[in-house]
């Protein structure tokens, strides 16, 4: 039976942070029950492993971890730890994410033993994921739903990888759960509650109006001002940084269409804003290497008016 080696790659070399992002090509070969992932861009994935780049990183930490056997990389994962979380909800926990694994029960088992060594010498005796790398970044595991096609920025993974964390005694800590909902006369919503609608945006002098790319720092910073204050009580929530909110935005500026993004204001200040993008997944799988160029950027830049469904990815 062959042993499974564990290595600890250097979070500031790029060649390890791309023999990292390369292990998904590896995990999820073509076909069968990997028909529906959706390669992720690489650049993306850099982003959020970057730790001199990324301003997450000035409140976090990210060691990585490459599983070898047989002298093939055959999984991945991330030990994290956030001192924003920390603070903010007065836990002592650390983290994990990005994890990918062959369907080898004991590839996942040193893949989650690296993590739990790392974090019980930096003094954390749980942890909690998968986050890639928090909360307000793709998270989760997916438990049901692995015939449907992923959103953009959401995960998709293997039925397998939910039996390796029951069989390893990792516990369920949170449900979260998405919703679709088809925009056509059969889901339409009733004439009373579009008359209710109406009447309240006249009663509390309502306006909506589309985000403003060509002021788009001043409309980023109307969403940073809004989202620490109305998602403080959600679960998982801490308060990002201008910083790191304005870094996640340049992010998306890329596949933001105005028209799917709104701000209201109530009587002329800033109220609310909802942040729905694109399903550019559509997109990306067509992408199969993950790599913008040389080809890549003209399926991004031809493909997206053929794209007609939204995922909502913020409001508040």
């Amino acid at each position: 039976m062959s042993t499974v080696q564990i290595v600890r790659l250097d979070n500031q070399s790029k060649k390890d942070l791309d023999r990292f992002i390369d292990i998904a090509w590896k995990v999820f070969p073509k076909g069968g029950e990997n028909e529906k992932w959706v390669p992720p861009l690489r650049l993306s994935v850099l982003e959020n492993i970057d730790v001199k780049k990324n301003p997450f990183y000035k409140r976090a930490t990210i060691e990585l971890f490459v599983a070898v056997k047989d002298g093939k990389d055959v999984g991945r994962i991330a030990a994290i730890t956030n001192s924003a979380h920390e603070e903010f909800h007065h836990e002592k926990i650390g983290f994990y994410g990005f994890f990918e694994s062959i369907d080898d029960l004991e590839v996942s088992r040193a893949l989650f033993k690296a993590v739990a060594e790392t974090l019980k010498a930096k003094g954390y005796e749980e942890f909690r994921g998968p986050v890639n790398p928090s909360t307000n970044h793709e998270c989760g595991l997916l438990v049901r739903g692995q015939s449907q096609h992923p959103t953009i920025m959401t995960t998709w993974n293997p039925k397998y990888y939910v039996d390796h964390h029951e069989q390893l005694g990792l516990e369920k800590d949170k449900d979260t759960v998405a919703y679709f909902l088809a925009t056509d006369k059969k889901n339409a919503l009733p004439p009373k509650v579009i008359a209710y609608t109406e009447r309240l945006k006249k009663s509390q002098r309502l306006v909506f109006r589309d985000f403003d790319l060509k002021n788009f720092d001043r409309d980023v910073e109307i969403c940073f001002e809004i989202y620490n204050s109305a998602w403080e009580k959600n679960w998982g929530f801490f308060p990002m940084t201008r910083e790191e909110f304005q870094f996640m935005a340049k992010e998306m500026k890329m596949v933001l269409n105005p028209k799917f993004a709104f701000i209201a204001e109530k009587e002329g200040k800033p109220a609310g804003f909802m942040l729905a993008l694109p399903d550019y997944n559509y997109i990306f799988k067509r992408i199969t290497n993950g790599k913008l160029f040389p080809t890549g950027i003209f399926k991004l830049l031809f493909g997206k008016h053929l794209l007609k469904t939204v995922r909502i990815i913020t409001l508040g």
